[in-house]
């Protein structure tokens, strides 16, 4: 697709981009701040293992139903009001949670919540795709994975001060109630500033080509990219749309000439399954529970925490700067590579400790230090690869007809992994422990490097509209 170069309005088009991707940052922050509560919700519910780890992995419930119906209400609704749907969940998720007086009052103020997470995870890169210009749609695309980071860091810091002017995260802060309750209601600050701010953005101008919406779509896509270059891209807009019948349905993912599933969806799906079972979610909502069942404190635990974080940011920080020059398929290999010996190196160094049973954890010794290191390498290449590049593919991979169904049931995958990791883990660490546990970890991300190399094609470059399913 041609553009004019000279008639971006860039600076509008980051800052829209920007705009979306606080949704990502909420993503992050939603899921990093339940790091820091595991012992207040056990303390005041009274919860098992089981019950406990179902606290934490009940957003993901939410997160899958979300992302299931988010790419199909999207098609009916626009990608705009559905992130507006999103805010408000948020801000209703994030009060409930702190007021919560049982689990099952929590459970559900959490599903809330992950039905926003779900949302703005599949409907942010799909919207910043749609409106970015094709040589650069995989650095602003990449953003989303940034904001998720600075959300997770945020989350990190803000439980970090919390316990630590609290004393833990159990003993009262302010007003009568316990830290970890005000560690929820932190989040309303940036949940009701991104309900605000998205009354400023546009919506997609391929849905409104999609929904006969033209001088809508010809009006956004002249404050996008200029009067001249809004025509020509109009026209490409609707001859891709109307080589196809006019209302996406999830049917569409279906080829009817061969009566199968397309296997663009397929290779969707293996992208956000694999993403998961490589255990990053593990890190980050366990990441307290981890560093202390191998002899950390909780104050230094959250610090841990805070660290990771960082490099996380640091490592996105270099995929944006390289995505569009390099490409999403080597970023996608390299990343497996590392996560697969770094991982390894956990997994030795768990194996190679001694338990004490009287304090229920890992005597480490010199090998902590490995661990961390090995931690924290692997988070980088987690966050050099996967964490960015898959959420960039599934919001353009898809050819427009598809996009929206596409990603509902890529994120559907996505989001059933991960609960279905998270809900485990516990239970794997009671059975075969850390080093069972990161062992097949390190097992699912030695097999993306195959996966990655047969069937993901690279999209470096090209415009939705080439896209073919």
């Amino acid at each position: 697709m041609s553009i004019k170069h000279q008639n971006e309005n860039m600076l509008y088009i980051i800052l829209v981009s920007c705009a979306a991707t606080i949704g990502g940052f909420l993503f992050g922050f939603d899921s990093g701040v339940i790091n820091g509560t595991y012992d207040g919700l056990a303390a005041a519910f009274n919860t098992s293992d089981l019950a406990g780890g179902f606290n934490i992995a009940s957003m993901l419930i939410g997160c899958a139903v979300g992302a299931l119906f988010a790419g199909v209400l999207a098609d009916k609704l626009g990608r705009k009001t559905l992130l507006i749907v999103a805010s408000i969940l948020f801000i209703v998720s994030a009060w409930g949670s702190g007021v919560a007086a049982s689990s099952l009052e929590f459970v559900i103020y959490r599903i809330l919540g992950g039905l926003a997470v779900g949302a703005a995870s599949v409907m942010a890169p799909a919207y910043i795709s749609e409106i970015a210009p094709a040589r650069i749609r995989g650095r602003l695309t990449s953003i989303q994975q940034i904001a998720i980071i600075f959300g997770l860091f945020s989350a990190f810091v803000s439980n970090y001060a919390l316990a630590k002017y609290a004393g833990l995260s159990t003993d009262i802060l302010w007003m009568g109630f316990e830290a970890w309750r005000w560690m929820f209601w932190i989040e309303l600050i940036p949940a009701v500033f991104f309900f605000l701010v998205l009354f400023l953005i546009p919506e997609s101008p391929r849905y409104l080509v999609m929904n006969q919406q033209t001088e809508k779509a010809k009006v956004v896509l002249s404050e996008l990219y200029g009067t001249s270059a809004a025509e020509d891209l109009l026209t490409e807009i609707q001859d891709s749309i109307e080589t196809q019948h006019k209302k996406p349905s999830i049917s569409d993912l279906i080829d009817k000439s061969k009566g199968r599933v397309r296997p663009i969806v397929w290779v969707g799906v293996g992208l956000a399954v694999f993403q998961q079972l490589v255990g990053i979610n593990v890190v980050f909502y366990y990441g307290a529970v981890l560093w202390q069942a191998v002899g950390f404190s909780e104050s230094d635990a959250l610090l841990i925490n805070i660290i990771s974080a960082g490099v996380s940011i640091a490592a996105c920080l270099i995929t944006i700067r390289v995505i569009d020059n390099l490409g999403r398929k080597p970023l996608l290999t390299i990343g497996s590579l590392g996560m697969a010996m770094t991982l390894g190196l956990m997994v030795f160094a768990f194996m190679n400790s001694e338990f004490d049973t009287a304090a229920n954890k890992l005597v480490m010794g010199e090998l902590g230090t490995l661990a961390l290191i090995a931690a924290n390498a692997y988070v980088f290449f987690f966050n050099l690869s996967w964490g960015p590049v898959m959420w960039v593919m599934l919001g353009e991979m898809f050819p427009n007809q598809i996009r929206g169904s596409g990603l509902a049931v890529a994120g559907l995958a996505q989001w059933g992994a991960n609960f279905a990791i998270i809900m485990l883990f516990p239970l794997m660490l009671a059975g075969i422990g850390l080093a069972g546990a990161y062992g097949f970890y390190t097992v699912c991300a030695f097999i993306s490097i195959f996966f990655v190399i047969r069937y993901v094609q690279e999209t470096k470059g090209r415009a939705l509209e080439d896209m073919q399913g």
